[in-house]
């Protein structure tokens, strides 16, 4: 299907959205009349910048409050019709939108309101130009597209046509499968937004809370799977109002845009089992490693720290500075390069996580998938005798590499040197749990659809922590079989931890790295007898504990005493506990799971204000 976009989707000033979105990859462009209103051009100018992008404009809207007005106020609306016709002839477009009158003033009379567009459909004709009628969730009569179906089927003209829009539709919870009832030639185009679920005024919820598809919570793959049952080949156009879109970038959110489009397309194309057109979304069998850039300056402190987790210097690389680490199926990269991406990350952030390392079941499907949703991939030079990993960009510039799997062990052996560890076990630490990263308010959703549209991953619903100096929004990506979870916060208020981060660091990216083990107490005394500092949590979050789950008392001792943390879901347990930062840039978790599935959000709170204690040692 063609592409296209509302200019109300995205900020800046009008020419600086129609440069966003050709850059994109759109097809056409929906011209909003508030665009157009504050623009200071003609209308026919904008069509020439239009066609001078290479976009073709698919719909000038809105036409508010058209049919079933009464008396004088008829005959006014039938001139305003005809100023709006002179306009969408300027810009070059045959269709506009007619949503459904919302005026205290509509009569409701659906006889008039057909007879209404019977002549609106007559007049459009005679300059060629065509009008679509769309239900909105707040219509005063007209709230319901099986009602605008009807209404478009009654009046029988081939000027009128009904517009779709998901949001109006799904909010309603009119069912999807009423689509398959309307004939797609009437159909003229379909407006497509998720949006998180919400019980709120249809109005509000419209104009404050859609986002991309894949970044809320309603079934957009199901109503675009019945688009194409029935036939539609017209333009999916995204037509989004989200307080977050209108104060990010532009460019950004146009390429979301178009990445969301390409994505619901290819899960549609799936459901109704027609032929795929781009891969298939990646499934990740895990994480091999997880690396870090520093300077030869703040290496040591590192791999002190790193030692004390019970971590051991296995392997040097053959020809680079760089190390690796392991502990259980858990491997950690450490790189001082001097040159190199790596490099650079660490001048921009300092000592910080740069690169995941993902092993993937198709490295050539994986790359097909994020060229096609338009994912930069990432090449740097290597010696003739070095791999070449294939990566793609990350969240905040990081690198995400694609290991096949089952070659990892090859990989291993042919890139480093064995080392002979040292001569002391482990922590007990089996594997990493998962990755929180942290990012602005205004990226958030945008990096939620980057994992959600390139690999095979669900979402967990989004949750709203207290943090002490403000609301931090945070909702993780889990694989299937929760081998790859991914954590992502952000926060609008300045002064949160989240936040702190971004400032410190120089955006955004890691902010800490969970590990599992089978026994928390004997990992957090064995790490603390070999220096580790951790996370001191007050004596009033014991007591309560132990009033909020009638633990036995000798346990609760013994994690006050170990400062480890508790949660419990029916007779689902998780415990953990937390390092202090390092270098005020990340720390890190160490877990223990009795079944529990979740990230001991009720701790949160707790987690976040007694590193708010220890501002010195966290981003300011």
């Amino acid at each position: 299907m063609k592409t296209s976009i509302a200019t109300v989707s995205v900020s800046g000033t009008l020419d600086q959205k129609l440069q966003a979105i050709a850059a994109a990859g759109f097809d056409g462009v929906e011209i909003f009349e508030n665009d157009l209103i504050g623009f200071n051009g003609s209308p026919r100018e904008v069509g020439a910048m239009i066609r001078d992008h290479g976009l073709t404009c698919t719909l000038f809207q809105p036409f508010r409050d058209f049919e079933g007005m009464p008396g004088d106020l008829r005959a006014k609306t039938f001139d305003r019709a005809e100023r709006k016709f002179d306009i969408m002839q300027e810009l070059g477009t045959d269709l506009v939108l007619i949503c459904s009158n919302v005026s205290p003033q509509a009569l409701g009379d659906r006889q008039r309101i057909v007879d209404d567009f019977a002549e609106l459909g007559q007049r459009a004709d005679k300059r060629n130009l065509r009008v679509g009628y769309e239900a909105l969730a707040w219509g005063r009569h007209v709230f319901d597209h099986r009602d605008a179906w009807e209404i478009v089927r009654t009046v029988d003209h081939p000027a009128v046509g009904l517009i779709l829009d998901s949001f109006h539709s799904l909010a309603r919870k009119v069912p999807t499968d009423s689509i398959l009832t309307i004939d797609p030639a009437k159909l003229f185009i379909v407006q497509i937004a998720d949006a998180p679920a919400l019980d709120m005024d249809y109005l509000y919820w419209s104009r404050h809370f859609r986002n991309m598809p894949g970044q809320g919570d309603l079934p957009i793959a199901d109503y675009v799977r019945a688009l194409l049952d029935i036939g539609y080949a017209g333009p999916l156009s995204l037509e989004i109002f989200n307080d977050r879109f209108r104060a990010g970038s532009a460019s950004g959110v146009a390429l979301d845009g178009y990445r969301s489009l390409r994505m619901v397309e290819d899960e549609a194309r799936r459901l109704s089992a027609r032929a795929p057109e781009i891969a298939p979304r990646v499934p990740i069998d895990g994480v091999e490693f997880i690396e870090f850039a520093t300077s030869e300056t703040e290496a040591p402190m590192l791999e002190t720290m790193l030692g004390a987790m019970g971590f051991a210097k296995v392997g040097r690389h053959v020809r680079k500075a760089v190390t690796r680490w392991r502990q259980g199926d858990i491997n950690l990269v450490v790189n001082c390069e001097t040159e190199g991406f790596a490099h650079s990350h660490d001048i921009v952030h300092g000592a910080s996580v740069c690169a995941l390392g993902l092993r993937v079941r198709d490295v050539p499907a994986a790359l097909e998938r994020a060229a096609a949703l338009r994912i930069p991939r990432f090449d740097q030079a290597v010696a003739s005798d070095e791999m070449q990993i294939p990566s793609v960009r990350g969240v905040g510039g990081s690198l995400i590499y694609f290991i096949e799997s089952g070659t990892q062990d090859a990989v291993w052996d042919r890139e480093f040197e064995p080392l002979a560890p040292a001569d002391q076990p482990g922590a007990g630490l089996d594997r990493i749990d998962h990755i929180a990263q942290a990012m602005g308010y205004e990226e958030f959703l945008s990096w939620l659809l980057y994992y959600f549209a390139l690999f095979d991953v669900t979402k967990t619903p989004q949750l709203e922590i207290a943090d002490p100096l403000g609301i931090v929004h945070s909702q993780a990506v889990e694989s299937p079989d929760r081998g790859f979870r991914v954590t992502l916060n952000g926060s609008a208020a300045a002064q949160t931890l989240s936040s702190r981060f971004l400032h410190h660091y120089m955006g955004a990216g890691v902010q800490h790295i969970a590990f599992i083990c089978d026994d928390i107490f004997a990992a957090r005394d064995v790490m603390v007898e070999r220096g580790l500092e951790l996370l001191d949590i007050p004596a009033n979050y014991y007591d309560d504990l132990a009033a909020r789950f009638s633990l036995d008392p000798d346990l609760v001792a013994r994690m006050a005493a170990g400062n480890i943390l508790y949660d419990r879901i029916g007779d689902q347990e998780y415990f953990q506990f937390y390092s202090r930062a390092f270098a005020k840039r990340f720390f890190f978790e160490f877990v223990q799971r009795r079944g529990y599935d979740g990230y001991g959000a009720g701790n949160a709170t707790i987690r976040l204000a007694a590193q708010s204690r220890f501002r010195a040692d966290m981003p300011a």
